[in-house]
């Protein structure tokens, strides 16, 4: 998938690294809530200070803010009800300090003595002494009235669910059966997974490898590359990673390569191709394609580079914008096209929970319009008889069957085909395939094959 774009940061100084797990974790919370950052840009911004916390508490803070994240439709309507008029709007600091104290009263193994009292200290860390008994007074009241803040979130069936209003009204329109599923899975936790170099090993033999590590894994169920990780680590535990021998990569996202299902000397466009993880795939699983990986972006372009220097894969990079192809393509057409779109990336809110917070219902329709272009401009690449790919991390009909039905529609020469696996769409869809957040261990992704026909021609 083409991530949004997001503007470059500097690393904060090391002077700066004197906060506790829980009064950075609010820092985060509240650079994400009130002033629309993404959570990965501010990890990437608040590195030096994580990497100087002991690891216990490095933990401790990725867990309080993806949590406090990841349940804040909820707190919300907690904080709004339980604070009535006391804490204004502005004190957006106190709110994310309040978000990180429910998480841990509520969704948490944390004692509720420490994670009250911590709370509260963090709040004096912060500079919020005012606010000391106004957080001690709220999540005690949580703690104590669990039957006051069942009533006050029946009020609002989406926070209930844990999700934004714009994203219930959308599922809830879209798959009124599903929601709770789809609301479940999107606030799991998400497992790593890794996809195993076929050509350097097997998946069975790395496995074993794996094991005699300590990293216990199992094969995934439908993805044949890939393994599930019982606990997530870090990827230089990760045996022969810097050979190539593994990559981290959602199972999900390993179908695009079977999608693609690359042969010798067959042409392939990666249409969006970084940072990689798909056109390396496609490599693995035949080295003697053809693979031509385009992408707007040079610093991810470099990821491409990279990450097929790392698994010893060649293919041709080019900087390009897929929507406008004239300024980059030599004219040679494609056997087949892969178009991992941009989207709004509602498939894996469960990596990355601040898509609830900063995503609008017109960011879906906004996206939906570039990937309509993007359909259209790259069609003309496909070779009569050829294949576009089509695939996004996004559960909304919008953005995916809607998308593909209305480009068949606009286009004689493309026809639907079917996927190569057999498994049947876990969420009903009128064309292509649609899985939710948790099936299988996978992220939420949608994939459609497209069948560029020979037109007859015209008198």
């Amino acid at each position: 998938m083409a991530e949004w774009p997001r503007p470059a940061m500097a690393h904060r100084s090391a002077l700066a690294m004197t906060h506790s797990a829980r009064a950075l974790a609010a820092i985060l919370v509240d650079n994400v809530v009130a002033k629309g950052r993404s959570l990965s840009q501010l990890f990437d911004e608040y590195a030096d200070e994580l990497a100087a916390m002991p690891n216990k508490e490095r933990s401790l803070t990725k867990a309080l803010t993806h949590g406090a994240l990841r349940h804040y439709p909820r707190w919300r309507v907690i904080i709004d009800e339980a604070c009535d008029k006391r804490l204004k709007r502005s004190e957006t600091l106190v709110r994310a300090l309040l978000a990180v104290g429910l998480y841990q009263l509520l969704e948490s193994r944390v004692p509720p003595h420490a994670a009250i009292s911590e709370t509260v200290n963090a709040a004096r860390q912060l500079d919020k002494p005012w606010a000391c008994s106004l957080l001690n007074a709220v999540l005690r009241r949580v703690q104590r009235e669990p039957h006051t803040i069942q009533a006050w979130l029946r009020k609002t069936p989406w926070a209930m669910l844990d999700l934004p209003q714009w994203l219930w009204t959308l599922w809830k329109r879209s798959w009124p059966k599903h929601i709770q599923l789809l609301a479940s899975g999107s606030n799991s936790q998400a497992p790593m997974t890794v996809r195993v170099n076929r050509q350097k090993t097997t998946r069975e033999h790395y496995c074993r490898v794996l094991a005699d590590a300590g990293i216990a894994a199992q094969p995934h169920p439908v993805a044949p590359d890939a393994l599930v990780l019982r606990d997530p680590v870090e990827v230089n535990r990760l045996p022969g990673f810097y050979e190539g021998l593994a990559s981290v990569q959602d199972a999900a996202a390993q179908l695009a390569g079977l999608a693609v299902a690359p042969q010798p000397e067959m042409r392939i466009l990666d249409a969006c191709a970084a940072p990689g993880g798909k056109t390396a795939h496609i490599l693995e699983i035949c080295p003697e394609a053809v693979v031509n990986a385009v992408d707007s972006d040079p610093i991810r372009l470099k990821k491409v580079e990279e990450n097929l220097r790392r698994i010893g894969a060649k293919a041709t990079l080019i900087r390009g914008d897929a929507c406008h192809p004239d300024s980059w393509w030599d004219g040679q057409p494609f056997d087949v096209v892969l178009l991992d779109a941009p989207c709004s990336a509602t498939g894996v809110i469960r990596r990355h929970p601040d898509i609830k917070l900063l995503r609008r219902l017109s960011d879906v329709t906004a996206v939906a319009a570039t990937q309509k272009s993007m359909l259209q401009s790259l069609w003309p690449l496909v070779r009569p008889g050829g294949r576009l790919i089509y695939a996004t991390c996004a559960v909304t009909t919008q953005e995916n069957e809607v998308q593909i039905q209305k480009f068949i529609d606009l286009t004689p020469d493309a026809r639907a085909v079917p996927l190569p696996w057999t498994d049947p769409s876990p969420l009903p869809t009128a064309i292509g395939w649609q899985c939710y957040p948790g099936w299988q261990f996978m992220d939420g992704f949608y994939y459609a094959a497209l069948h560029k026909q020979t037109m007859p021609d015209t008198p």
